[in-house]
């Protein structure tokens, strides 16, 4: 069997735009019914949200039923052992939070690749490998992993070219709410200063060449961002939509 394809990566290295929506409810069947909406790519978040490491298989797999759409998942941490995990399940993309230095990039990068590159733990038996019938899955792994890095804090912006320019980063994701609360101004995303900040990055990012992301809850503020140059852009989350869906509904019988 061959190694499964990371259209995802493929997409980003080509400079193709990549829309896509948070997962943030456990189950199957949110993952699922996100990717059959057509977003290019679905993330699964365990950061911020219920859904534990052990239940990521199986939004995998749902999302998995629509070759068209990818699944990124976030790990809460940059942790060895969660990122194994996670690689081990068969995701083939990561957003790793809170990167914030050179050197945690540095580790992030070992994290997912087998020695003597990296630090990667090996098991042969995995999703990932189609439980052993993909080829040369231990040697050729790391051609379809691709690896985000989320800086967001006034430390990450300050390191932003030293991790951009680690060999191995795929992606540099800008996130804003974190980033708002680093800079002073917690909760005010489209604050002058914060505005300022995550255009400059993302442009310094486009000037390095690398791909950037980012996530905002409001149609302006995303197609902004589009306009300073990301090119993996989420634009929204199952538990906003949810929310104001619910709100709108009420509100037609108030």
């Amino acid at each position: 069997m061959d190694m499964p394809k990371n259209r995802f990566k493929a997409a980003l290295r080509a400079g193709q735009p990549q829309i896509g929506i948070w997962n943030s409810i456990p189950g199957m069947l949110v993952p699922e019914l996100l990717a059959v909406t057509g977003f290019d790519w679905v993330l699964v978040d365990t950061e911020h949200t219920p859904i534990e490491l052990s239940e990521v298989q199986a939004a995998l797999q749902a999302i998995a039923g629509f070759p068209d759409v990818s699944a990124v998942v976030r790990p809460y941490a940059n942790d060895t052992v969660q990122i194994k995990r996670a690689l081990d399940m068969g995701a083939q993309t990561l957003l790793l939070p809170c990167i914030e230095s050179r050197a945690e990039a540095e580790a992030a990068v070992r994290a997912v690749r087998y020695g003597p590159r990296g630090v990667r733990g090996v098991a042969g038996l995995t999703r990932a490998s189609r439980y052993g019938h993909v080829e040369n899955y231990i040697p050729r792994a790391s051609e379809e992993i691709c690896l985000l890095l989320q800086v967001e804090t006034k430390a990450g912006l300050e390191a932003l070219d030293a991790i951009a320019g680690v060999e191995g980063v795929d992606g540099v994701f800008i996130g804003p709410a974190d980033l708002s609360a680093s800079l002073g101004y917690p909760g005010d995303l489209n604050h002058p200063e914060v505005a300022r900040a995550i255009e400059g990055a993302i442009r310094r990012l486009r000037a390095l060449g690398v791909p950037s992301g980012i996530l905002y809850l409001d149609d302006a503020s995303n197609r902004r961002a589009i306009e300073w140059g990301t090119t993996f852009t989420a634009v929204g989350v199952d538990v906003g939509l949810l929310v104001a869906g619910a709100r709108a509904l009420r509100a037609r019988y108030a």
